[in-house]
């Protein structure tokens, strides 16, 4: 299971009633915009954020793979020519408190892409149809939209309480929304599991900035973050370095960093006197493979803690 953000504006409502997600196959130059696009991602049991002029207004699951059609018509549209679009199926649950993503932008940004974000860094959304949403994304909006529509009930109310609790039994928001953070989580475990097993022989099961080799202080640490991977990258034992919790901490924090072929580069951020209490040694060198190169150096360009600060890749293709 996938999930999605859609930016409907003012299609929300025709959509709505319709229960599908549409684009066009073409736009009018013939070229396909990446999310137009990546309506064919879409597949059965995906889920779909629906965003609406600064609102994540409801949560959809995906009923039918995305297919090739024509577009859903609306009464004042049955004598139009019919439209080549890409459709999707889905079963909206709206929101009885929508999340305004202005407001939890400071608990979002972190979470966004380099690259197809669905925001842009002033919290407004992007222009599009179509974007992706990682798996640790997901888990903090389902979180945010649990906040606001989910009634905790205080320990003094629950002999009043009895038809609040006959209907948060029976609401289907509340399910969908169980349903989807159980095969997140799933999805992220045994995705990390993998990764950790997978990369552990690469580094002789011990950091290589110190030697620590007790596996329950050793990280797996992704060199592309998993929020910026794609399925195959998250699993692949290379995306990594194996470092010890301490090490893992900056690695993630982008203080420390290694060239294509292994070689350390510290941040100005911590002071050379200083390296000795890091365990950390100037032009230090580990041990990597060429498969390993063109992860050091995304991570080195995107998180390395330099005084450069890189923009949101918002619309690239």
């Amino acid at each position: 299971m996938n999930s999605f953000i859609v930016m409907q504006g003012e299609t929300y409502q025709e959509e709505r009633n319709a229960g599908v997600l549409w684009t066009p196959q073409i736009d009018k130059s013939g070229m396909v915009p990446h999310s137009w696009n990546r309506m064919q991602e879409l597949k059965k049991g995906d889920i779909v954020f629906h965003y609406v002029k600064g609102y994540v207004v409801a949560i959809s699951r995906v009923r039918k793979d995305c297919t090739k059609g024509t577009k859903p018509k609306s009464a004042d549209e049955q004598s139009q020519e019919s439209e080549d679009a890409y459709i999707a199926r889905t079963e909206y649950r709206e929101l009885e408190n929508p999340l305004s993503v202005k407001e939890y932008f400071n608990d979002i940004q972190p979470l966004l892409p380099v690259k197809y974000a669905a925001f842009q860094e002033d919290a407004s959304g992007n222009s599009g149809y179509l974007y992706p949403c990682n798996e640790e994304l997901a888990m903090k909006i389902l979180e945010l939209i649990s906040s606001l529509n989910i009634f905790t009930l205080e320990m003094e109310q629950l002999e009043l309480a009895m038809e609040v609790i006959k209907k948060t039994e029976h609401n289907p928001l509340l399910g969908l929304i169980a349903e989807a953070e159980l095969e997140i989580k799933t999805k992220i475990r045994r995705g990390k599991e993998q990764f950790r097993e997978s990369l552990m022989p690469l580094w002789n099961n011990e950091c290589p900035l110190c030697g620590i080799a007790i596996s329950d202080v050793l990280k797996a640490s992704y060199a592309k973050p998993w929020k910026d991977s794609s399925d195959t990258e998250r699993l692949d034992p290379f995306n990594g370095v194996l470092l010890c919790a301490n090490h893992a901490a900056l690695y993630s924090a982008g203080l420390i960093a290694f060239t294509g072929g292994g070689r350390l580069h510290i941040s100005s951020r911590i002071m050379e006197e200083d390296y000795p209490e890091y365990r950390l040694r100037k032009n230090m060198k580990v041990p990597v493979s060429p498969e390993h190169a063109p992860y050091l150096r995304w991570h080195k360009r995107i998180v390395f803690a330099e005084p450069r600060k890189v923009k949101l890749l918002t619309n690239q293709e």
